[in-house]
């Protein structure tokens, strides 16, 4: 399980109360809820061993314990578990719905949607496969589709957790900030309380919402509650240190960030433990990072889970080779064509010299309404590059307001950047 998008943790949710055997009971003996839910599976298994559904259930208890480590291990735990439920009971419809599931989890958003479609067909009221197609649709850049298919499981079941996960989600690509922490506080009200991991995530995703309008304090608060409830949690870790680098409590952000690397060893947590590393003024300890992440980053950079975006900007910002930038996104580009896809492709495009062709794709980016400090910023630079100072004027004013700490940030990589010219 890697860097899962907002909308892929919420579908362990309304998998595991799809099955009612797979729900976790109320915590007991230091358990996380996954794995109360894993013991129940294995019970349940060796009562009896041809119970298709059993291995069902440990198949999504495993894959809700990848999320609550970021460890792929439980990854490929469930797909072996999911091969005996087929075994047993080949082309059952719950297996295959989890068999989505998992390619959701490997970003093989592709095969994921021509899946689901599938499932879709046979089933045309099932909830669940709606929240499939929501997923690989959004991750694809497949917006209307995307919104399509989670207007139908909010109308199949008014209110549903997962639907008001999605359409949270989506309502924030679509620049309705408030409106997604409105759905998003609703879907933490229906949060059973035994669910804490589940509580935690949401709580996490109001906090990334708060940070998207610049409301740093509300969000450091939600973290911590996010940490409270379920201690030393990955995806807490992470936006607990951009708070401190909006704060530019740098040192406090490399700490986080090295908890979260050490719990989750994945590329793009060692990119951001790398960048803050810059901004702390650790040079030696940044430069060692960068190069330990170039090397994991492309040693994946072929397969549909990476950390691809993380490398181009890496190429394009800090090591500063711009046609390895532009090569690594032309290959993204022909997988998605989400907004954080089109951002990056159109920076190397930029880095590249070749602006109008940028312009296009970071103007597609944002027509969709996004509002990031991030996609803005490089869209007043692209702009300005290209003499557009108006418009270059405006995007930026934009990133300030919606996190001044982003045109600070790229300030600092530019003079460290400098510094690294003059030597």
């Amino acid at each position: 399980m890697r860097k899962l998008t907002a909308l892929l943790p919420m579908l362990l949710f309304m998998v595991t109360t799809t099955f009612g055997q797979s729900a976790a009971p109320a915590p007991a003996n230091g358990l996380s809820p996954a794995e109360q839910s894993m013991a129940a599976a294995n019970r349940m298994i060796e009562k009896n061993p041809k119970n298709f559904e059993a291995y069902n259930a440990l198949a999504l208890a495993l894959s809700r314990r990848a999320r609550e480590t970021s460890d792929v291990n439980f990854y490929v735990q469930a797909e072996d578990t999911l091969k005996t439920s087929f075994e047993i009971s080949p082309n059952n419809f719950d297996g295959e719905r989890i068999r989505v599931w998992l390619l959701l989890g490997k970003h093989e958003f592709a095969a994921a949607r021509e899946e689901g479609t599938k499932l879709n067909k046979r089933m045309p009221d099932d909830v669940m496969v709606y929240g499939f197609l929501t997923d690989a649709n959004a991750e694809l850049g497949n917006y209307k589709e995307a919104e399509d298919a989670c207007q139908m499981m909010l109308n199949i079941r008014p209110g549903n957790l997962p639907g008001l996960s999605r359409a949270a989600y989506l309502r924030e690509l679509f620049g309705d900030v408030d409106g997604a922490l409105d759905l998003m506080n609703m879907a933490l009200q229906s949060t059973p309380p035994t669910q804490v991991e589940d509580a935690a995530w949401i709580t996490t995703q109001i906090a990334h919402l708060q940070l998207t309008h610049g409301k740093t304090e509300a969000a450091e608060k939600s973290l911590e509650r996010a940490l409270a409830l379920f201690p030393g949690y990955h995806y807490a870790l992470g936006n607990l240190a951009k708070v401190r680098i909006q704060q530019k409590r740098y040192d406090e952000a490399v700490a986080l960030l090295e908890q979260r690397y050490q719990a989750a060893s994945h590329a793009e947590n060692l990119f951001d433990l790398a960048g803050a590393l810059q901004l702390a003024g650790r040079s030696e300890d940044a430069k060692k990072a960068f190069a330990e992440f170039e090397r994991k980053s492309l040693l994946e950079t072929g397969r549909a889970d990476n950390s691809n975006h993380e490398l181009i900007f890496y190429y394009a910002d800090y090591a500063r080779e711009p046609v390895k930038a532009l090569e690594v996104a032309k290959r993204e580009f022909t997988r998605r064509h989400d907004v954080y896809t089109l951002d990056s492709y159109a920076w190397a495009l930029h880095v590249n010299g070749m602006d109008q062709e940028a312009r296009k794709q970071v103007e597609a980016a944002l027509a969709v309404g996004i509002q990031d400090a991030k996609l803005m910023r490089h869209a007043g630079e692209i702009a300005r590059k290209i003499g557009d100072q108006t418009v270059a004027d405006k995007y930026l004013k934009q990133a300030v307001l919606l996190d001044g700490a982003e045109l600070e940030v790229a300030r600092l990589v530019t003079e460290s950047n400098k510094r690294a010219d003059r030597r």
